[in-house]
């Protein structure tokens, strides 16, 4: 068969992704909290959508009926279809690259930035219905239009993702795309995209590790890293501006993983005076325990670790201390168990 027009039935036959067509590079106050269900339910809906792994996408309302049919709760039909999408799309590294690349070389542009938009959809719609593989968009969509034929009310939301690879400091970068979700009648914040796993650029791939971290966490920690074109999608009463969103602390998985939010200092880069005590504060949703603290303190290609004692402060932040004894510019990395949780960059001064 003609590679062209095989590709013209795929598309006919896929009429409720062509809104994924005209999307997938677009990378757009309810007062929202963590929702809590029990472990059992999201077992069975885990277990539901561990059935048909590597199910087609052809028809969006039949996986969707499969995934949810059997389910009694809006809670659990979504865990079903957001267990599915993290578990059965990848990634695609190379277009991620290549997208990243493009949307920098062309921010000022937004005419040009279109235009390539739109040459790439046809490719970006192939390679996510014959690999399951696709960017932060195709995850997002995905997630809304199974969630439509359960009846489930989803949004995908647009706006300025913050990693290691981009939008610290500076004007911000639009780049990235995720969910809200209407459950119970309260809206709820997820990312599918960064749920299903990881970018590894030392090894050029993506890496599949789901992260439980990012599914449905709450808005004040979602924040930490996810901004909205539309501000209304924060969630928050009292909302940060896209400036202190850019300059905050830059924040892991594991933050998401362990529910830490950094609270002083409130900016990724400070100044700390040589000699005097530096103090690091945070707020936990979930108590600390035993956990093991690390703060890696490097400059340049060296480096060393120390574990500082932690205690909590009159206001319930747990804090740990350390004193800079030499000048210079420092990456602070603070780990629990293990886990990247943030970073700060320290210039210590006379």
């Amino acid at each position: 068969m003609d590679e062209n027009k095989g590709y013209i039935i795929i598309m006919k036959k896929c009429s409720h992704l062509k809104t994924l067509l005209i999307f997938v590079f677009a990378c757009l106050t309810f007062e929202g909290q963590a929702l809590h269900e029990p472990e059992e339910q999201f077992a069975k809906a885990d277990s539901i959508a561990g059935l048909y792994a590597g199910h087609s996408i052809l028809d969006l309302r039949s996986l969707s009926e499969k995934l949810t049919t059997s389910l009694s709760t809006d809670g659990e039909k979504f865990r079903a279809i957001y267990s599915w999408v993290c578990n059965n799309i990848k990634n695609d590294y190379s277009f991620y690259r290549k997208n990243k690349k493009m949307r920098e070389k062309l921010k000022d542009k937004p005419e040009a930035l279109k235009e390539w938009n739109r040459k790439s959809h046809p490719k970006a719609m192939k390679t996510l219905i014959k690999e399951h593989k696709t960017v932060c968009t195709g995850y997002a969509y995905l997630v809304k239009e199974l969630a439509y034929f359960a009846n489930i009310e989803c949004n995908v939301i647009n706006g300025y993702g913050r990693t290691i690879e981009g939008n610290i400091g500076g004007k911000g970068i639009v780049n990235h795309s995720w969910n809200s979700v209407k459950i119970n009648n309260t809206w709820y914040l997820c990312d599918p995209t960064w749920s299903s796993g990881l970018i590894n650029v030392q090894k050029a791939g993506f890496v599949k590790q789901f992260n439980e971290g990012y599914y449905l966490s709450a808005p004040e920690l979602f924040v930490l890293n996810h901004y909205p074109l539309d501000t209304t999608w924060l969630l928050l009463n009292k909302k940060p501006t896209l400036d202190e969103f850019l300059n905050r602390p830059l924040v892991y998985r594991g933050a998401f993983s362990q529910k830490i939010i950094p609270q002083f200092p409130s900016t990724f880069h400070v100044d700390v005076k040589k000699g005097e005590k530096f103090t690091l504060r945070f707020e936990a949703l979930d108590e600390i325990q035993d956990n093991k603290v690390e703060l890696q303190i490097n400059r340049s290609s060296s480096g060393n670790s120390i574990f500082p004692e932690i205690y909590q402060d009159a206001y319930g932040y747990y804090c740990l201390d350390h004193t800079f004894l030499s000048t210079g510019t420092f990456d602070v990395h603070l780990l629990l168990d293990n886990q990247y949780i943030l970073t700060y960059s320290i210039k210590v001064i006379r």
